[in-house]
């Protein structure tokens, strides 16, 4: 988890390029070509870090928690730069605070299981009604992302490990 690389993803890359792609429509859109490229977000957790996540606990061999805040719904998603106790303290209306974790679960000697979920928390009725208009069609894209990014880091270690 810790090792996290999506950039092998051609189905990742596409998503995050696609949800810039509002960014083309901004007036200063020259600035934003660089963020276009990579769709704003990394795509390892160094260049997440970088993006605007913020690591909440890391628990070896256990779980990996990623805090944003933002206006996910608006072109730029307004992602507001923070450390973990601004994050844990952050309240302003018109923004959303998500969580995503990544989670170990030993079975077996042989068998782990891998699982990731995401949180979000809007701030106010207004960002809430806005989320939900985004998330209504954001949301099968995102799952896809969720299980592609499952999917790369059991074949990373599954090859580290045979």
């Amino acid at each position: 988890m810790l090792e996290l690389d999506l950039r092998g993803s051609k189905i990742i890359r596409w998503f995050f390029r696609l949800r810039g792609a509002p960014l083309l429509f901004d007036p200063k859109w020259l600035f934003n070509l660089k963020k276009l490229r990579t769709g704003g977000l990394g795509l390892t957790l160094q260049e997440l870090l970088k993006s605007g996540f913020v690591n909440l606990a890391t628990k070896p061999n256990e779980e990996l928690l990623l805090g944003l805040i933002g206006q996910f719904w608006r072109p730029g998603g307004e992602i507001q730069r923070v450390d973990i106790d601004e994050f844990r303290n952050f309240r302003t209306p018109g923004f959303a605070k998500a969580v995503w974790n990544f989670s170990l679960s030993k079975v077996s000697d042989d068998w782990t299981v891998l699982s990731t979920e995401t949180r979000i928390q809007c701030l106010d009725d207004n960002s809430r009604k806005k989320f939900k208009r985004y998330w209504s069609v954001i949301q099968p894209f995102s799952g896809l992302i969720r299980k592609e990014a499952l999917r790369i880091i059991k074949k990373q270690a599954e090859k580290s490990y045979f």
